[in-house]
């Protein structure tokens, strides 16, 4: 059967510039797969999206125009029903054979099989493969359906329709224009309240002609690009941004590069036709103003790409992706030199006007700057934060002092003017206002850095000060919420907690802090006074829900599930985890893992049970040994326990684990020849002694049952 390429457009207004790259890639893909579910798209066929500020639109190639028939099975009903004593069809039979789109004369092709415990009938036919134009219909119709709309519109018809301006659609922008084309012929398909054609609409101002006529589907975007002055392809334009953006850098100067921002680049992808990147500058004297500040709102606000030097400082040009390209630039360079100059104005004011007031001076106006309903204002926090600090600093041996008043200033730059004008620089403007107050570059950074982590792969906060208010200000917005009972549910976690538990995580892991967190989180909540209703509950919640995260932490740090979970059972100190974890990975690998692993388990349930009548004392007496097992146990047990521990205590885990595998044999012989819940008590209690050693000296490193299958 032969195949031709097929083209869906969907002609529309400006669509939301930061949605677009997901509504092409769902409209591309959801038509695709409808297609192929349908069996009017080739096995080899190769869809290409197209998504531009105007367009959403589809290229497939190898499409049929007719399906290929399917054989189908329909099951009727058991034969004791179908057919009655002589063989004949019965009434119920004809109706369900009507219902399928047979009658009477199929009777005698239907098949007999077993269905269960009865005998069932059963009709061999063929379904029609569906026509182009029907299943393109129901491609589109659900293609438009599971758009990743972020806010519906609501707009009216204009014409064809039965009420004119009265009859209304709902759709991400005002549709204006469908074309449809299975090769150079149009598909009968319809969208929106409009038909399909072939007639389409280039650049607003640059297109060579209006309306542009789509010849062939694979024309498509050649004929756009030619006629219309529109690069189609949602990748191709932004390779060509980016692309024009290195050129323009290196034309501006030397060693000079734009800034690098994924999301800028595909807003401003979403934004342009066209792109036609042009170098404008601003003002030295604005570089007097923290650079974050200037570039900040040159992304934010102008969707523009500063340039950076060499060493990564802002420099007084900045490049700008036009849609238009004029013979002569240089009206859009000094429109747009015009439109930034009053943003970077704002924030040198802003800048000027905020240095006027030290941090300090701000700190009693927290009081009046409500936090949460249930816990109080940004002052009451401030405090808690500070006695948290403190806390955690007693536990780690850093000054104490400094990490008070670094706690105590680091939410004074929410009251300022930059941070208000721009909430992404709290913290950031927190430490020059830090520098500008003649205070030391510790406390600076520990302002600045008290958010971070921030998002997976952030850097982590500097020195010891900012870790331990970073530490700080974390765990107060964990109990404060976990206390009144605010904890994520399902995908919702609206004050961002798992972000918050996995940045303590990575703090205590990667700079390997011996921090006793249940000591710390009992520290926290005890600064809440009476407003948690019952901290020793929420607290349990919490540190469940941190040790969860640490699972999932150390799983996408590339280690399985059961040796993650293996190390987090021994609740190791927090910088031994990864060392634990290459030593179970190490041990996992050795013949003799498995038996261990399953002999560990067993141990740990013969000391759950007797544990339960009372503790296991873990002493042996040798005088009590009586089977010729357990005195080789014991005797392997002197000899390998003391080597483990000595590699344990040296720092060597995986020596340590590599070690105790010695003990395989004699384990194996125990169980086998050793009956331990013995009638004789002395001889019950001292087996379970053994066992108790044993179980302490073999889950040191890493709980080793958590690896038995």
């Amino acid at each position: 059967m032969s195949t031709q390429s097929l083209l869906v457009e969907l002609f529309v207004e400006e669509l939301p510039p930061k949605a677009l790259k997901k509504l092409g890639e769902s409209f591309a893909g959801t038509l695709f797969e409808q297609l192929k579910a349908q069996g009017l798209a080739a096995a080899d066929a190769q869809i290409t999206p197209f998504a531009s500020p105007r367009r959403l639109a589809a290229h497939v190639s190898g499409v049929v125009a007719q399906a290929a028939d399917k054989p189908v099975r329909h099951k009727l009903m058991p034969v004791s029903v179908g057919l009655d004593a002589a063989g004949n069809a019965t009434p119920a039979l004809l109706k369900k054979l009507q219902a399928v789109g047979a009658d009477a004369s199929a009777v005698p092709r239907l098949k007999r099989a077993p269905d269960g415990k009865a005998e069932a009938l059963f009709l061999d036919a063929l379904v029609p493969g569906a026509a182009l134009a029907d299943g393109l219909q129901k491609a589109l119709h659900e293609a438009i359906a599971k758009l990743p709309i972020p806010k519906v519109m609501t707009y009216q018809l204009e014409q064809g329709t039965p009420l004119p301006g009265w009859d209304s659609v709902q759709f991400v922008r005002p549709a204006h224009g469908l074309v449809a084309l299975h090769g150079a012929d149009v598909v009968p398909a319809t969208a929106l309240g409009l038909a399909a054609g072939r007639a389409t609409h280039g650049h607003r101002f640059e297109a060579q002609a209006d309306p542009i006529e789509i010849p062939h589907a694979d024309r498509y975007a050649d004929v756009l690009r030619a006629q219309g002055a529109v690069i189609a392809s949602f990748a191709e334009r932004r390779a060509a941004i980016e692309s024009q953006l290195n050129q323009a850098a290196a034309q501006a100067g030397q060693a000079l590069a734009a800034i690098k921002d994924e999301a800028l680049l595909d807003e401003v992808t979403a934004l342009v036709e066209r792109p036609n990147v042009l170098v404008c500058a601003f003002e030295p004297e604005f570089l007097h103003v923290p650079q974050e500040c200037l570039i900040l709102t040159m992304k934010a606000n102008q969707k523009y790409f500063p340039l950076l030097d060499a060493q990564g400082r802002l420099t007084h040009r900045f490049l700008v992706v036009s849609n238009i390209s004029p013979q002569d630039a240089s009206a859009v360079i000094g429109g747009n030199e015009r439109v930034v100059r009053p943003r970077l104005a704002d924030a040198k004011f802003f800048f000027d006007q905020d240095r006027k007031k030290t941090l300090e001076s701000r700190v009693p106006q927290l009081a009046k700057v409500v936090y949460h309903n249930k816990l109080g204002t940004q002052g009451e926090r401030v405090e808690r934060v500070r006695a948290i600090a403190k806390a955690i600093a007693g536990q780690l041996g850093v000054d104490a002092a400094r990490v008070e008043q670094a706690a105590l200033l680091a939410k004074a730059d929410l009251l300022t003017d930059m941070v208000g004008e721009f909430p992404e620089l709290q913290g950031v403007m927190g430490g020059y206002y830090a520098r500008h107050d003649g205070l030391s570059e510790d406390i600076a950074f520990a302002i600045e850095d008290h958010y971070k982590p921030r998002f997976a792969g952030d850097e982590l906060p500097r020195g010891q000060v900012g870790v331990v208010v970073a530490l700080a200000d974390k765990l107060e917005t964990l109990v404060g919420l976990f206390g009144i009972g605010s904890l994520p549910t399902g995908d919702k976690d609206p004050f961002a907690l798992r972000r918050h538990a996995l940045g303590v995580i990575r703090m205590l892991v990667e700079k390997a802090l011996p921090l006793d967190l249940p000591t710390v989180v009992a520290q926290a909540a005890q600064t809440f006074g009476a407003l948690l209703p019952d901290a020793a509950k929420s607290n349990a919640q919490l540190l469940a829900f941190v040790y969860e995260r640490v699972a999932g932490y150390l799983r996408e740090g590339g280690y399985g599930a059961q040796e993650a979970d293996a190390v987090i059972a021994a609740r190791p100190m927090w910088g031994e985890m990864p060392k634990a974890l290459q030593a179970v990975r190490a041990f996992a690998e050795l013949p003799e893992a498995p038996a261990l692993a399953a002999a560990n388990k067993r141990i740990g349930n013969i000391l759950k049970k007797a544990e339960a009548e009372g503790p296991v004392d873990p002493h042996v007496s040798e005088v009590l040994l009586q089977e010729p097992a357990e005195q080789a146990l014991h005797a392997a047990m002197r000899q390998v326990v003391p080597q483990a521990n000595a590699r344990f205590d040296a720092g060597d885990y995986t020596g340590a684990l590599q070690t105790l595998a010695a003990l395989r044999a004699p384990v194996d012989a125990f169980f086998d020849g050793v009956m331990v819940n013995a009638e004789a008590t002395d001889l019950r209690l001292n087996r379970l002694g053994l066992l108790k050693t044993l179980h302490q000296a073999m889950n040191r490193v890493a709980d080793l049952s958590r690896l038995a299958q």
